[in-house]
């Protein structure tokens, strides 16, 4: 019988209970003892926040009890971490407590962070000024559109890396939408203010995007660096003196790995622990992997990324207790809906080399989903992923017909 190896995932949310899944099917045959670590029960379904503050969905769509998607197998300690001493393969509980592992997985997310901008979590946060990327700011949120009748709505993103990168652009397409439904779009001017140069990080993706704002009258400001926010004045200020006022700025603050990274010396200076991007094995320590938010890869920080990482960490952590060369197979893959309105909704796949294509997919002849194009059956799709995500993602089942690695099967280069 196979000598007993201790596995450790830090963090239940999406990469760490989908890895949890995954890990606990092969258990037994494996001989391997497997705890998760995580000082919250609630599980969050975060595509959902965007909806939320539109009235889309109700609570019990979106939040879960992480218990309920722990397998069998798995050790839950509902617990926070103190640090993690790499060096002795350790990790230390709030309680006292430690954990000794042979393997750890660091799947602990990402945060946001408006402390690190002045001015924007002052005696404004969440009255003028408000968050999507928490349940409690897109609860706050929701209140808030209820009562806005007229003027100026700023979405900003502070700066890059951000968790979803197309959902800042998806909120303003959805907030054109919902203006127009309660006719009060003309009294609502509605502005995207992003440090990128255009809509999005890739060009093709960036065109596409950037005409539907455009075309729904959302005024985009690029370059555009917040150097600090006046919640007195309602504006937000740039590092080279610009400004843009505002009546309901919705902002995405920086994003930054947990503080678990910065109290053990594991993470960079946004607490984001470097990962090597094809094997996501940690650069300092080989007995340590890291997936989802949590790494420092050039990838989307998303959920269908994690999905896709998860492939090549299970072979990795065979190939690791094995004594194997690691498979350096990670592309950077990433696929995601893109919400743009009145019921409709772009679909984008793309990884470290390609940017998002046009074509079909995820059958090349037939689709039946449009790729860079607007569809209702996107629109559709990016509904259902709420289902596929439950009942499939965080079992740590395959999403029917899309691999791990990007396809160029049905796309035009």
């Amino acid at each position: 019988m196979k000598e007993q190896k201790r596995i450790v995932i830090l963090g239940a949310g999406t990469a760490g209970t989908l890895m949890a899944n995954k890990l606990a099917k092969k258990a037994r045959k494996n001989n391997w003892q497997i705890s998760v670590v995580d000082q919250h029960d609630r599980h969050y379904y975060q595509p959902g926040f965007l909806f939320y503050p539109f009235g889309r969905y109700k609570e019990s769509d979106i939040v879960h009890s992480r218990r309920k998607y722990m397998p069998k197998r798995v050790t839950y300690i509902q617990q926070p971490i103190a640090t993690v001493e790499a060096e002795k393969n350790k990790v230390n509980l709030a309680n006292g407590e430690k954990l000794d592992y042979d393997l750890l997985i660091i799947a602990t997310g990402s945060q946001i962070a408006p402390e690190e901008t002045t001015g924007l979590k002052g005696e404004q946060w969440h009255k003028s000024i408000f968050d999507f990327y928490t349940f409690e700011g897109s609860s706050k949120l929701r209140e808030k559109l209820k009562e806005f009748k007229k003027g100026t709505l700023v979405v900003n993103i502070v700066e890059m890396p951000i968790k979803c990168p197309v959902a800042p652009l998806e909120f303003s397409f959805l907030a054109d939408d919902y203006f127009k439904k309660c006719g009060l779009r003309e009294q609502i001017n509605i502005k995207y203010v992003t440090p990128l140069s255009g809509a999005f990080t890739k060009p093709k993706a960036a065109s596409s995007l950037g005409y539907l704002l455009k075309e729904k009258n959302i005024e985009i400001i690029a370059d555009f660096g917040v150097e600090h926010v006046d919640d007195q004045a309602k504006k937000l200020v740039s590092y080279d003196e610009k400004e843009v006022k505002y009546d309901l700025l919705v902002t995405i603050p920086t994003n930054k790995g947990d503080s678990l990274m910065e109290r053990s010396g594991l993470g960079d200076e946004l607490n984001f622990v470097p990962t090597d991007h094809h094997t996501l094995q940690s650069k300092a320590h080989e007995n340590i992997f890291v997936i989802g938010d949590a790494t420092d890869v050039p990838a989307s920080k998303a959920g269908s990324v994690a999905h896709f990482q998860a492939d090549t960490l299970m072979e990795n952590i065979r190939r690791y207790f094995e004594g194997r060369p690691l498979e350096a197979s990670f592309d950077g893959h990433a696929n995601c809906f893109v919400e743009s309105g009145a019921g409709k909704g772009l679909l984008l796949d793309f990884n470290y080399e390609v940017e998002p294509l046009e074509g079909k997919f995820p059958f090349p002849l037939i689709g039946p989903l449009k790729l860079l194009r607007e569809s209702r059956l996107n629109h559709f799709g990016k509904l259902a992923f709420r289902w596929i995500y439950w009942h499939l993602l965080m079992r740590g089942w395959p999403m029917p017909g899309i691999p791990s690695n990007m396809s160029m099967s049905g796309k035009q280069k």
